[in-house]
């Protein structure tokens, strides 16, 4: 079993079918055993992720800036609360806590997120798995900004060998064991 680390977005007014597939990932994280890491947001599509996984009879860890908390923005389905001071201790706590890493539709927050974990593994701070979920394709200017930066030399390493795409929920779960 894995401690799975979900960034995502806390907005609601996104694709429908990002909620759909949210849903799905929560669900099969929590019947394959997993724990599920995230935002302890009451929002978007972590406030989505969690309740999911919960009502498959998942565990939930949310790590919760005092922020987020002094709002009244803490989701109900979390089990443990991990609080903090701001989101740089955020990304730590959720790093140190981590064994996989999902990134789903999100904004700035989650590429804040997905670069901190990728820019930690390429000078060996881990070697965790980061999952980009492209659904519907959300990643793909990523993804092709990220072959850019290679093709011009200022990345050492190929990205993807710390970052993997995946297509579909299978893909993300087949990874997952990987």
């Amino acid at each position: 079993m894995k401690k799975v680390c979900i960034f995502c977005s806390a907005n609601f007014g996104i694709d429908p079918d990002f909620f759909k597939m949210t849903e799905e990932l929560g669900a099969e994280l929590a019947r394959k055993g997993h724990t599920i890491v995230f935002g302890g947001c009451n929002l978007g599509l972590m406030e989505c992720v969690a309740k999911a996984a919960k009502e498959a009879g998942g565990h939930t860890i949310g790590v919760v800036p005092s922020i987020v908390e002094e709002r009244g923005a803490v989701s109900e389905h979390v089990d443990v609360l991990i609080p903090c001071d701001n989101l740089t201790d955020r990304k730590a706590l959720m790093m140190e806590q981590s064994d996989v890493f999902i990134a789903l539709p999100g904004g700035i927050g989650t590429l804040d997120e997905i670069f901190s974990v990728a820019a930690s593994a390429t000078i060996g701070y881990h070697q965790k798995p980061i999952i980009l979920y492209n659904m519907k394709g959300f990643w793909d200017s990523l993804v092709q900004m990220l072959n850019d930066l290679h093709s011009r030399k200022v990345t050492r390493k190929q990205w993807d060998n710390y970052l993997k795409v995946a297509g579909s929920l299978s893909e993300v779960m087949a990874l997952l064991d990987a």
